[in-house]
């Protein structure tokens, strides 16, 4: 059952408005937030972002939408299989995995108490709730005054919850009283120490764009700032990254440029399902094929371990991080055999060891988990960014060349995040046009 919860618990609605907007929440950032949750009219599963921003929230909720559809239908099949009813089973179950995510004991789920300032807006089609709504301004004060809090004490009453008031996920503010839902059933606190109390809003104040530390929220349940695996030493400090392997991935065109390093966790999910990272814009990438997610081979995680010891990329690591790296994978890592090794690998000594030598002489049998051709699907909740303005999938067919030469062509911003997953990666894509990663 659900009760109205004590003040103390709503006063965490005026900490969460600063966490997410800062000292100042400006009218154009705020209303381009202020959408609904609504599909497109040309590709059913597909959730459309009427502006830019809050691609924060919507990417993960589609990534989560899309690996629940792959899971249940193992194939594409399901394009044609979600009507209006299917689509708001798989958005709440959606959003209620992210909820569970949060590892809450209470559920705490924010409403509008009163609909005076949600005005009903009439708009022509088959299906009013499922169309957004006209953007009429509202002061962000107002909407922050008409809140209330509910908790829950089990996902099953948060779902049904949902599913009697889905016709509000679909209008005006319904992504917002999500976002404010998942961060207070996270615990306000706990959110502030994820983010390392930075004094930095998630919500920029600027441009209006969801921040790291959000979008990890959204798709582990962990407002942590980092996209690296476990803890790193960054001069003396240690700083928290991803705990665990994801169900749904996380790749970026910022790791290409260096600016961040996505770990093993985010790149290998449970689902072959990423969440993509432009330098402006969030979209998705999937697949229907389960082996690009498969264990492992041992081959390819000494291939993973040694590059973790060669941050720059350069296929090689300095000799002195031979045993470290030996350790790692559970080889024989004793000084004197480490040494013997040393002089082989590195017979010039020039203090360094490649990545090839390296594998040669541990695993001259390679093996790969990974099937060379696969069909790549992406999605970019856009209109504009999409074929002839409507938002649909693009499907393209992938192939994992055997060179490990790959071929750079920075103006193509798709080939280049997906080179930071797949580095030998060529994709085809159908009517011979790339997809927009903004």
């Amino acid at each position: 059952m659900a009760e109205n919860l004590p003040s103390p618990v709503e006063q965490e609605l005026l900490g969460l408005r600063s966490l997410l907007w800062g000292a100042e929440i400006k009218q154009d950032i705020f209303r381009r937030w202020s959408q609904g949750f609504y599909f497109s009219t040309k590709e059913k599963s597909a959730l459309e972002q009427s502006d830019g921003g809050p691609c924060a929230i919507i990417a993960p909720v589609q990534a989560f939408i899309i690996k629940s559809l792959l899971l249940e239908y193992r194939d594409l099949s399901f394009r044609e299989k979600v009507d209006a009813e299917l689509q708001s089973k798989i958005l709440v179950d959606a959003l209620c995995e992210i909820l569970g995510q949060c590892n809450s004991d209470n559920f705490c789920i924010v409403h509008m108490q009163s609909h005076t300032v949600e005005p009903e807006v009439k708009v022509q089609g088959d299906d009013n709730e499922n169309l957004p709504e006209a953007q009429n301004d509202l002061d962000p004060l107002r909407f922050h005054e008409e809140l209330g809090v509910l908790t829950f004490s089990s996902l099953e009453d948060v779902k049904k919850y949902y599913f009697e008031h889905k016709a509000t996920l679909k209008r005006r503010f319904g992504l917002l009283l999500f976002l404010y839902s998942v961060i207070l059933s996270r615990g306000l606190q706990h959110v502030k120490s994820e983010c390392g109390d930075s004094l930095e809003p998630l919500i920029d104040e600027t441009y209006g764009y969801g921040s790291q530390s959000l979008i990890n929220l959204m798709i582990t349940g962990r407002a942590t700032t980092y996209v690296w695996d476990h803890f790193q030493d960054v001069a003396g400090l240690k700083l928290k990254g991803i705990e665990k392997q994801s169900e749904v991935g996380f790749i970026t065109i910022m790791e290409y440029h260096r600016y961040c390093t996505v770990g093993s966790f985010y790149k290998n999910p449970i689902n072959p399902v990423w969440v993509v990272g432009s330098d402006t814009h969030l979209t998705v990438l999937f697949s229907d094929e389960r082996r690009l997610v498969s264990p492992e081979t041992k081959s390819e995680q000494a291939r993973r371990v040694f590059k973790s010891f060669d941050p720059d990329g350069n296929n090689f690591i300095s000799t002195d991080k031979l045993q470290e790296v030996l350790q790692a994978l559970d080889l024989v890592s004793e000084v004197e055999y480490v040494n013997i090794m040393k002089k082989k690998l590195d017979s010039e000594s020039l203090g360094i060891i490649l990545l090839n030598a390296f594998m040669e002489e541990f695993f001259p049998k390679e093996e790969s988990s990974t099937p060379d051709m696969f069909t790549m699907v992406h999605y970019n909740g856009l209109a504009q960014s999409n074929v002839n303005g409507q938002v649909q999938y693009h499907i393209g067919a992938a192939i994992l060349l055997e060179s490990d030469i790959k071929s750079v062509c920075e103006s193509n911003h798709m080939l280049t995040v997906l080179q930071t997953k797949w580095p030998n990666i060529e994709v085809n894509w159908y009517d011979a046009t790339t997809p927009s990663l903004n």
